[in-house]
Protein backbone atom coordinates (compact mmCIF):
# COMPACT_ATOMS: atom_id res chain seq x y z
CA UNK A 1 0.00 0.00 0.00
CA UNK A 2 1.26 3.49 -0.81
CA UNK A 3 2.26 5.83 1.99
CA UNK A 4 -0.96 7.75 1.37
CA UNK A 5 -3.27 7.99 -1.61
CA UNK A 6 -3.16 10.84 -4.07
CA UNK A 7 -6.46 12.32 -2.86
CA UNK A 8 -5.17 12.48 0.72
CA UNK A 9 -1.85 13.92 -0.43
CA UNK A 10 -3.53 16.62 -2.50
CA UNK A 11 -5.89 17.59 0.32
CA UNK A 12 -3.02 17.65 2.80
CA UNK A 13 -0.86 19.85 0.59
CA UNK A 14 -3.64 22.43 0.31
CA UNK A 15 -4.12 22.43 4.08
CA UNK A 16 -0.42 22.72 4.85
CA UNK A 17 -0.11 25.72 2.56
CA UNK A 18 -2.38 27.76 4.85
CA UNK A 19 -0.82 26.64 8.15
CA UNK A 20 2.88 26.16 7.39
CA UNK A 21 5.15 28.26 9.58
CA UNK A 22 2.46 29.43 12.01
CA UNK A 23 2.76 29.20 15.79
CA UNK A 24 0.27 27.47 18.08
CA UNK A 25 0.44 29.22 21.43
CA UNK A 26 -3.25 29.57 22.25
CA UNK A 27 -6.62 28.20 21.22
CA UNK A 28 -7.26 31.77 20.08
CA UNK A 29 -4.65 31.26 17.31
CA UNK A 30 -7.21 29.18 15.40
CA UNK A 31 -10.68 30.02 14.15
CA UNK A 32 -13.53 27.64 14.87
CA UNK A 33 -13.40 26.45 11.28
CA UNK A 34 -9.66 25.79 11.55
CA UNK A 35 -10.13 23.84 14.78
CA UNK A 36 -12.62 21.57 13.01
CA UNK A 37 -10.22 21.20 10.08
CA UNK A 38 -7.34 20.18 12.35
CA UNK A 39 -9.59 17.71 14.16
CA UNK A 40 -10.64 16.13 10.86
CA UNK A 41 -6.99 15.64 9.94
CA UNK A 42 -6.27 14.20 13.40
CA UNK A 43 -9.06 11.66 12.88
CA UNK A 44 -7.67 10.75 9.45
CA UNK A 45 -4.18 10.26 10.88
CA UNK A 46 -5.60 8.16 13.72
CA UNK A 47 -7.39 5.87 11.26
CA UNK A 48 -4.23 5.45 9.20
CA UNK A 49 -2.15 4.72 12.27
CA UNK A 50 -4.65 2.08 13.44
CA UNK A 51 -4.55 0.46 9.98
CA UNK A 52 -0.77 0.45 9.98
CA UNK A 53 -0.48 2.84 7.03
CA UNK A 54 2.85 4.73 7.27
CA UNK A 55 2.57 8.53 7.06
CA UNK A 56 6.15 9.89 6.99
CA UNK A 57 4.92 13.39 6.23
CA UNK A 58 7.69 15.00 8.29
CA UNK A 59 10.57 12.86 7.05
CA UNK A 60 13.83 14.71 7.69
CA UNK A 61 12.18 17.24 10.05
CA UNK A 62 13.37 17.81 13.61
CA UNK A 63 11.36 19.07 16.60
CA UNK A 64 13.13 20.52 19.64
CA UNK A 65 11.10 19.78 22.79
CA UNK A 66 11.95 22.02 25.75
CA UNK A 67 10.63 20.90 29.15
CA UNK A 68 10.69 23.04 32.29
CA UNK A 69 7.79 21.03 33.76
CA UNK A 70 7.51 17.29 34.27
CA UNK A 71 5.44 15.41 31.75
CA UNK A 72 4.09 12.01 30.75
CA UNK A 73 1.44 12.57 28.08
CA UNK A 74 3.00 15.67 26.50
CA UNK A 75 6.45 14.16 26.11
CA UNK A 76 5.33 10.72 24.93
CA UNK A 77 2.70 12.04 22.51
CA UNK A 78 5.01 14.56 20.85
CA UNK A 79 7.96 12.18 20.77
CA UNK A 80 5.99 9.23 19.39
CA UNK A 81 4.05 11.53 17.07
CA UNK A 82 7.21 12.86 15.45
CA UNK A 83 8.57 9.34 14.98
CA UNK A 84 5.31 8.13 13.42
CA UNK A 85 5.44 11.12 11.05
CA UNK A 86 8.99 10.23 10.03
CA UNK A 87 10.68 13.06 11.92
CA UNK A 88 13.06 13.27 14.85
CA UNK A 89 12.16 14.58 18.34
CA UNK A 90 14.93 16.16 20.41
CA UNK A 91 14.20 16.14 24.16
CA UNK A 92 15.72 19.07 26.08
CA UNK A 93 15.18 19.85 29.75
CA UNK A 94 15.65 23.43 30.90
CA UNK A 95 18.26 22.16 33.34
CA UNK A 96 20.25 20.50 30.55
CA UNK A 97 20.30 23.62 28.41
CA UNK A 98 21.93 27.02 28.75
CA UNK A 99 18.53 28.43 29.73
CA UNK A 100 19.28 27.22 33.25
CA UNK A 101 22.43 29.37 33.24
CA UNK A 102 20.64 32.52 32.22
CA UNK A 103 20.87 32.47 28.43
CA UNK A 104 18.19 34.84 27.08
CA UNK A 105 15.17 33.16 25.52
CA UNK A 106 15.71 35.32 22.44
CA UNK A 107 19.18 33.85 21.92
CA UNK A 108 17.92 30.30 22.42
CA UNK A 109 15.19 30.96 19.85
CA UNK A 110 17.63 32.30 17.29
CA UNK A 111 20.05 29.39 17.72
CA UNK A 112 17.43 26.64 17.63
CA UNK A 113 15.81 28.19 14.57
CA UNK A 114 19.04 27.53 12.64
CA UNK A 115 19.11 23.86 13.66
CA UNK A 116 15.56 22.52 13.94
CA UNK A 117 12.26 22.79 12.06
CA UNK A 118 10.03 23.46 15.03
CA UNK A 119 10.04 24.02 18.79
CA UNK A 120 7.62 22.68 21.39
CA UNK A 121 7.96 24.12 24.89
CA UNK A 122 6.31 23.15 28.17
CA UNK A 123 7.01 25.71 30.84
CA UNK A 124 5.54 28.03 33.47
CA UNK A 125 5.30 31.56 32.12
CA UNK A 126 3.18 32.15 29.03
CA UNK A 127 5.18 35.29 28.27
CA UNK A 128 8.29 33.11 27.85
CA UNK A 129 6.56 31.13 25.13
CA UNK A 130 5.41 34.30 23.42
CA UNK A 131 8.96 35.68 23.54
CA UNK A 132 10.34 32.42 22.16
CA UNK A 133 7.87 32.56 19.28
CA UNK A 134 8.67 36.22 18.60
CA UNK A 135 12.37 35.55 18.07
CA UNK A 136 12.15 32.09 16.50
CA UNK A 137 12.05 31.67 12.72
CA UNK A 138 10.39 28.25 13.03
CA UNK A 139 6.95 27.31 14.38
CA UNK A 140 6.58 27.28 18.16
CA UNK A 141 4.00 25.07 19.87
CA UNK A 142 2.75 25.63 23.41
CA UNK A 143 2.97 22.27 25.19
CA UNK A 144 1.62 23.91 28.37
CA UNK A 145 2.02 27.14 30.29
CA UNK A 146 0.40 28.39 33.47
CA UNK A 147 -2.03 30.35 31.27
CA UNK A 148 -3.06 27.88 28.55
CA UNK A 149 -2.87 24.25 27.47
CA UNK A 150 -4.12 24.32 23.86
CA UNK A 151 -2.80 20.92 22.76
CA UNK A 152 -4.79 19.28 25.56
CA UNK A 153 -7.99 20.95 24.42
CA UNK A 154 -7.50 19.87 20.81
CA UNK A 155 -7.41 16.31 22.15
CA UNK A 156 -10.46 16.99 24.32
CA UNK A 157 -12.50 18.34 21.42
CA UNK A 158 -11.43 15.39 19.28
CA UNK A 159 -12.61 13.01 22.00
CA UNK A 160 -15.95 14.79 22.38
CA UNK A 161 -16.55 14.65 18.64
CA UNK A 162 -15.69 10.95 18.52
CA UNK A 163 -18.20 10.10 21.25
CA UNK A 164 -20.92 12.63 20.45
CA UNK A 165 -20.59 12.91 16.67
CA UNK A 166 -20.52 16.70 16.79
CA UNK A 167 -19.39 19.71 18.78
CA UNK A 168 -21.77 22.51 17.86
CA UNK A 169 -24.72 22.81 20.20
CA UNK A 170 -23.34 20.59 22.96
CA UNK A 171 -22.97 21.87 26.52
CA UNK A 172 -19.61 21.48 28.24
CA UNK A 173 -19.33 22.09 31.99
CA UNK A 174 -16.06 22.83 33.75
CA UNK A 175 -15.95 22.36 37.52
CA UNK A 176 -12.94 23.40 39.59
CA UNK A 177 -10.09 25.87 39.23
CA UNK A 178 -10.19 28.54 36.51
CA UNK A 179 -6.74 27.42 35.40
CA UNK A 180 -4.80 26.98 32.16
CA UNK A 181 -6.82 23.97 30.98
CA UNK A 182 -10.03 25.80 31.78
CA UNK A 183 -8.84 28.82 29.77
CA UNK A 184 -8.11 26.80 26.65
CA UNK A 185 -11.34 24.83 26.99
CA UNK A 186 -13.42 27.99 27.27
CA UNK A 187 -11.90 29.47 24.13
CA UNK A 188 -11.83 26.28 22.08
CA UNK A 189 -15.33 25.10 22.98
CA UNK A 190 -16.81 28.54 22.40
CA UNK A 191 -15.15 28.81 18.99
CA UNK A 192 -16.73 25.58 17.73
CA UNK A 193 -20.24 26.54 18.84
CA UNK A 194 -20.54 24.78 22.18
CA UNK A 195 -22.36 26.13 25.21
CA UNK A 196 -19.82 26.69 27.98
CA UNK A 197 -20.49 26.63 31.74
CA UNK A 198 -17.71 27.21 34.28
CA UNK A 199 -18.12 26.73 38.04
CA UNK A 200 -15.27 27.85 40.29
CA UNK A 201 -14.94 28.88 43.94
CA UNK A 202 -14.93 32.64 44.56
CA UNK A 203 -11.46 33.99 43.89
CA UNK A 204 -10.53 31.19 41.49
CA UNK A 205 -12.40 32.42 38.41
CA UNK A 206 -10.86 32.25 34.93
CA UNK A 207 -8.93 35.24 33.62
CA UNK A 208 -11.16 38.09 32.51
CA UNK A 209 -9.48 38.30 29.08
CA UNK A 210 -10.30 34.65 28.44
CA UNK A 211 -13.89 35.18 29.54
CA UNK A 212 -14.25 38.09 27.12
CA UNK A 213 -12.94 35.97 24.23
CA UNK A 214 -15.30 33.13 25.11
CA UNK A 215 -18.22 35.54 25.46
CA UNK A 216 -17.52 37.00 22.03
CA UNK A 217 -17.41 33.55 20.44
CA UNK A 218 -20.57 32.26 22.12
CA UNK A 219 -22.37 35.42 21.07
CA UNK A 220 -21.29 34.77 17.49
CA UNK A 221 -22.84 31.31 17.59
CA UNK A 222 -25.89 32.33 19.63
CA UNK A 223 -24.88 29.99 22.45
CA UNK A 224 -24.27 30.72 26.13
CA UNK A 225 -21.35 31.31 28.46
CA UNK A 226 -22.14 30.77 32.14
CA UNK A 227 -19.64 31.78 34.83
CA UNK A 228 -20.89 30.72 38.25
CA UNK A 229 -19.89 29.61 41.72
CA UNK A 230 -22.59 26.93 41.69
CA UNK A 231 -21.38 23.56 40.34
CA UNK A 232 -24.92 22.21 40.05
CA UNK A 233 -25.93 25.11 37.81
CA UNK A 234 -22.93 24.45 35.58
CA UNK A 235 -23.43 20.69 35.29
CA UNK A 236 -27.21 20.71 34.83
CA UNK A 237 -28.01 19.45 31.33
CA UNK A 238 -24.34 19.09 30.38
CA UNK A 239 -23.25 16.74 27.60
CA UNK A 240 -19.65 16.89 28.80
CA UNK A 241 -18.27 17.34 32.33
CA UNK A 242 -14.61 18.30 32.77
CA UNK A 243 -12.37 18.89 35.75
CA UNK A 244 -8.68 19.04 36.69
CA UNK A 245 -6.55 18.79 39.81
CA UNK A 246 -7.12 21.43 42.47
CA UNK A 247 -3.42 22.32 42.76
CA UNK A 248 -1.42 22.41 39.54
CA UNK A 249 2.37 22.20 39.21
CA UNK A 250 3.91 25.15 41.02
CA UNK A 251 0.96 25.42 43.44
CA UNK A 252 1.99 22.61 45.81
CA UNK A 253 2.38 25.05 48.72
CA UNK A 254 -1.31 25.95 48.35
CA UNK A 255 -2.49 22.35 48.26
CA UNK A 256 -3.85 22.07 51.82
CA UNK A 257 -5.80 25.33 51.54
CA UNK A 258 -7.12 24.43 48.09
CA UNK A 259 -8.46 21.09 49.31
CA UNK A 260 -10.66 22.96 51.80
CA UNK A 261 -11.82 25.55 49.28
CA UNK A 262 -12.53 23.13 46.43
CA UNK A 263 -14.23 20.31 48.36
CA UNK A 264 -17.74 21.49 47.34
CA UNK A 265 -16.57 21.31 43.71
CA UNK A 266 -15.71 17.61 43.70
CA UNK A 267 -17.10 15.80 40.65
CA UNK A 268 -18.96 12.89 42.21
CA UNK A 269 -21.98 10.74 41.56
CA UNK A 270 -24.38 13.24 43.07
CA UNK A 271 -23.08 16.17 41.00
CA UNK A 272 -23.06 14.35 37.65
CA UNK A 273 -26.63 13.17 38.23
CA UNK A 274 -27.60 16.67 37.06
CA UNK A 275 -25.87 16.13 33.70
CA UNK A 276 -27.53 14.43 30.76
CA UNK A 277 -27.92 10.66 31.08
CA UNK A 278 -25.40 10.07 28.31
CA UNK A 279 -22.82 12.64 29.45
CA UNK A 280 -19.11 11.94 29.10
CA UNK A 281 -16.44 12.80 31.64
CA UNK A 282 -13.03 14.26 30.76
CA UNK A 283 -9.89 14.87 32.83
CA UNK A 284 -6.48 15.78 31.41
CA UNK A 285 -4.72 13.51 33.95
CA UNK A 286 -3.00 12.83 36.24
CA UNK A 287 -6.03 12.65 38.53
CA UNK A 288 -6.28 12.57 42.31
CA UNK A 289 -9.13 10.15 43.01
CA UNK A 290 -11.03 11.21 46.09
CA UNK A 291 -10.16 14.88 45.59
CA UNK A 292 -11.36 16.63 42.43
CA UNK A 293 -13.13 13.47 41.21
CA UNK A 294 -14.33 10.24 42.76
CA UNK A 295 -13.40 6.79 41.47
CA UNK A 296 -17.10 6.25 40.82
CA UNK A 297 -16.95 8.90 38.08
CA UNK A 298 -13.45 8.65 36.60
CA UNK A 299 -13.55 4.84 36.49
CA UNK A 300 -17.22 4.68 35.60
CA UNK A 301 -19.05 4.04 32.33
CA UNK A 302 -19.22 7.72 31.40
CA UNK A 303 -15.48 8.32 31.65
CA UNK A 304 -13.49 8.63 28.42
CA UNK A 305 -10.25 9.86 29.98
CA UNK A 306 -8.05 7.24 28.36
CA UNK A 307 -9.48 7.90 24.89
CA UNK A 308 -8.75 11.54 25.68
CA UNK A 309 -5.16 10.75 26.68
CA UNK A 310 -4.57 8.73 23.50
CA UNK A 311 -5.94 11.53 21.37
CA UNK A 312 -3.13 13.80 22.54
CA UNK A 313 -1.01 11.78 20.11
CA UNK A 314 -3.33 12.10 17.13
CA UNK A 315 -4.31 15.74 17.65
CA UNK A 316 -0.68 16.77 18.01
CA UNK A 317 0.32 14.82 14.92
CA UNK A 318 -2.19 16.92 12.99
CA UNK A 319 -0.77 20.13 14.46
CA UNK A 320 2.80 19.07 13.70
CA UNK A 321 1.87 18.06 10.16
CA UNK A 322 0.27 21.40 9.38
CA UNK A 323 2.86 23.67 11.00
CA UNK A 324 6.02 21.80 10.01
CA UNK A 325 4.87 20.11 6.80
Amino acid sequence: MELYDFAFAEKLEKMIASYRGRDFLSMNDLTGEEIEEVLDLASELKIRQKKGIPTPILKGKTLAMIFSKNSTRTRVSFEVGMVQLGGYPLFITAGDSQLSRGEPIADTARVLSRMVDGIMIRTYSHSEVEELAHYADVPVINGLTDYEHPCQIMADLMTIKEHKGQLKGLKVAWVGDGNNVCHSLMIGAAKVGMEVAVATPPGYEPDEKVSLIAQKETSRWGTKLLLTHDPVAAVTGADVVVTDVWASMGQEAESAERVKVFQPYQVNGELVSYAKEDFIFLHCLPAHRGEEVTSEVIDGEHSVVFDEAENRLHAQKAILTLLLG
